[in-house]
C-alpha cells in the first residue's frame, strides 16, 4: 500500500512540476509528515505553508500523521523525488551517520540554548550531505525535554532493570540499555499495539508524543528528565526548489527561518502545559531523582566518548568546536 501511495504521490508531483514550468503558472507540492494535526511540529508546518502560500505561488498540500508515507521513508520519499518536501526527525538516521544523532546523546546540549548552538554549528555539515543527496533542510524544530512513562514509580534505575522500554533512535537505545532497560527501537505509529502485545511496558519520549499515543492508557507515570532535546526537519528537494523563481526561492526561506523561531519558541512552551495534560488524564507527573539524572549525565559522556569513535574527523570537529564554547 505504501509503495502504490508514494508512486500516485510521485506521478502527482511529476505533473505538478511540467505544468508549473511557465513562470506564471501556480505550483503545487505534496507534503509527507508523520504526525497528528494536534502535534505542536504540524501546526508549526500549517503556519509555515501558510506563509508560502501567502508569499510566493507555491502552494503545499500537507499529508499529515503517516497518511501518505511513513516518518521514517519521507527523507528517502524526498531524495527520490517521490514528494519534493517533508518533515523528517534526524535521530532515525543514526546508522547512516553518526551526527545525526549527537544532538540525541544524554545531557549533550539539554537546554535551548545550548541545543540552539549546537545546531547551529551542525548546520554547515548537514548542508553538505543532504547537498550530495539532492535535498537540502529548510528549517529545524526541537522536541520538548524527555521523560520516562511507566506503569510504576521512578525512584532510582534500580527501577528499570529488565523492562521492556520503547525508544526511537540507536542513541536512546544505548541509554536505555546503559539505565538497566530491555530497549527496542519502534516507530511512533507502533507503540499502541506494541503496548497491546507486550513488546514494550515503558516508553522514553516527549509530553508531546506520549500525549500523541494517550499514554494514560497504557502507563501510569511520567517522570520528566529533560535531557534530551531532539531534533526534527523540514527537508526539501534541490530539483524542485531549484525549479522556482528567485522570488519564491526566498519567500520560502523566508517563511522555514520563521518557522525556526517559532517552533523553538513553541518547543519550550509546550512541556509545562503538557505535563498538565498527562495529570488530567490521570497520570502521576514528576521530574527525575537525582540519581537517574546523575546516571543519565555519566551515560552521556561514556556515550560521547564512544560516539567520537564513529564519527568522522569532520563531525567530530563539530563537536569540539560545541564542547570549546560551553
Amino acid at each position: 500500500m505504501a509503495w502504490t501511495r508514494n508512486r500516485v504521490a510521485a506521478a502527482v508531483v511529476g505533473a505538478a512540476l511540467a505544468v508549473a514550468s511557465g513562470p506564471a503558472l501556480a505550483v503545487d507540492w505534496i507534503m509527507a509528515s508523520g504526525y497528528s494535526e494536534e502535534n505542536f511540529h504540524t501546526k508549526n508546518i500549517r503556519m509555515f505553508i501558510a506563509e508560502v502560500e501567502k508569499t510566493t505561488s507555491v502552494k503545499i498540500n500537507l499529508n499529515s500523521n503517516d497518511s501518505l508515507i511513513k516518518l521514517d521513508a519521507i527523507k528517502t520519499a524526498v531524495q527520490r523525488g517521490q514528494v519534493p518536501i517533508g518533515e523528517i526527525r534526524l535521530g532515525v538516521y543514526g546508522n547512516e551517520d553518526p551526527m545525526y544523532i549527537l544532538a540525541g546523546l544524554p545531557f549533550i546540549a539539554s537546554s535551548y540554548s545550548e541545543a540552539w548552538m549546537l545546531k547551529d554549528l551542525q548546520k554547515g555539515y548537514f548542508a553538505d550531505k543532504f547537498a550530495k543527496d539532492g535535498m537540502r533542510i529548510l528549517y529545524y524544530t526541537p522536541w520538548p525535554g524527555q521523560g520516562f512513562y511507566t506503569k510504576f514509580p521512578v525512584a532510582s534505575t534500580e527501577d528499570f532493570k529488565g523492562k521492556k522500554l520503547r525508544i526511537y533512535s540507536t542513541a536512546t537505545q544505548k541509554m536505555g540499555e546503559m539505565l538497566g532497560f530491555n530497549a527496542t527501537i519502534l516507530p511512533f505509529a507502533e507503540i499502541p499495539q506494541a503496548f497491546s502485545t507486550g513488546l514494550i511496558e515503558a516508553l522514553f519520549t516527549s509530553p508531546q508524543t506520549g500525549i500523541d499515543i494517550q499514554a494514560w492508557d497504557n502507563t501510569s507515570h511520567f517522570t520528566y528528565a529533560g535531557a534530551i532535546l531532539s531534533k526534527n526537519a523540514v527537508i526539501v528537494s534541490e530539483r524542485y526548489f531549484s525549479a522556482l523563481s528567485d522570488a519564491d526561492k526566498s519567500g520560502i526561506l523566508a517563511a522555514a527561518a520563521n518557522a525556526e523561531l517559532r517552533g523553538w519558541e513553541m518547543s519550550a512552551q509546550t512541556t509545562a502545559d503538557q505535563m498538565k495534560v498527562l495529570a488530567k488524564n490521570g497520570m502521576t507527573t514528576g521530574t527525575a531523582p537525582a540519581q537517574v539524572i546523575d546516571a543519565m549525565k555519566k551515560i552521556g559522556v561514556a556515550m560521547m566518548d564512544d560516539w567520537r569513535k564513529t564519527a568522522s574527523p569532520e563531525a567530530a570537529a563539530v563537536l569540539d568546536r560545541y564542547l570549546a564554547v560551553q
